[in-house]
């Protein structure tokens, strides 16, 4: 195994994904729900994910912290923007992104890249649930089901029922309302999948959107959410092999292992000007 290894946690509202990284490489990975403590249980995923490889802390070279909690982060030599990260997760995974729609726990970002994998233009929904994962939690429990029934139910439609309110409060009553008229439970999901997709077709209105289209965060598991999307933004949304739960970490992974090996360059450029002053 490389003898630089570096890791990339990234601490959301709800989960907490930590990814190992070497030789261009992941070779480990975790996923635990983040809690009431940040900063615990960041370590304890950090150690989950060295764990699964038989590693230890000090095998570590560097590492970097990212998401929500990254700004209590002890274990972490650097922290990064999740933002950024999502980017740099995303163009390692597939180098042909060019927009990504990134929904998580608690907000929802659209990023347009260069083909460089650099960030250069985004907006950010974080002031209300709506095209968050919490919002569709909400609706699970409405239809009391599991929130990953959600997507495999939305599929199962015949119709798309209109959902006019992606207020969270709002739109759990207009739920509610549908059931009590008697409509099918999967053509008020679908609508609800389509509610937020027009929601965040808006935010695209003022970033642009461009192929390739990448879908990452922990909604991105949602297929009924995929299907709205693609079928609202007109595009077609990339599949990738990794889990896009993991591309915050493993940007992060992926950053800290590019700003160790600057370091160390740097550090031996500046031993050779000593030798030859």
């Amino acid at each position: 195994m490389s003898n630089i290894i570096t890791a990339g946690v990234d601490v959301g509202s709800l989960g907490t994904k930590t990814v190992l990284f070497a030789d261009g490489k992941i070779i480990g990975s975790s996923i635990i729900p983040t809690g009431l403590d940040s900063t615990e249980n960041g370590l304890i995923g950090l150690e989950k994910a060295l764990q699964s490889v038989g590693l230890e802390r000090k095998d570590l070279k560097f590492a970097v912290a990212t998401g929500y909690g990254r700004i209590l982060a002890p274990y972490a030599d650097k922290t990064v923007t999740e933002i950024t990260c999502h980017a740099k997760g995303a163009h390692f995974i597939h180098p042909q992104t060019r927009t990504i729609i990134d929904m998580g726990g608690q907000d929802c970002k659209a990023i347009r890249l260069d083909e460089d994998g650099n960030v250069t233009d985004f907006a950010m929904n974080d002031k209300c649930a709506a095209g968050t994962g919490r919002f569709l939690e909400v609706m699970a429990n409405v239809f009391k089901v599991k929130l990953e029934e959600l997507g495999p139910l939305a599929l199962k439609a015949t119709k798309v029922l209109s959902v006019s309110s992606t207020c969270t409060v709002f739109a759990e009553s207009e739920t509610v309302s549908l059931l009590a008229r008697g409509e099918k439970p999967e053509n008020i999901i679908i609508g609800i999948h389509y509610a937020i997709a027009n929601r965040i077709n808006g935010m695209f209105a003022r970033v642009g959107i461009e192929s390739d289209v990448f879908f990452s965060g922990g909604v991105a598991k949602n297929l009924g959410m995929r299907k709205a999307l693609e079928d609202v933004l007109d595009v077609k949304i990339v599949e990738p092999e990794q889990d896009p739960q993991l591309v915050g970490a493993i940007g992060a992974a992926v950053i800290a292992y590019d700003l160790y090996q600057r370091s160390e360059k740097f550090d031996k450029d500046s031993s050779d000007h000593q030798k030859s002053a």
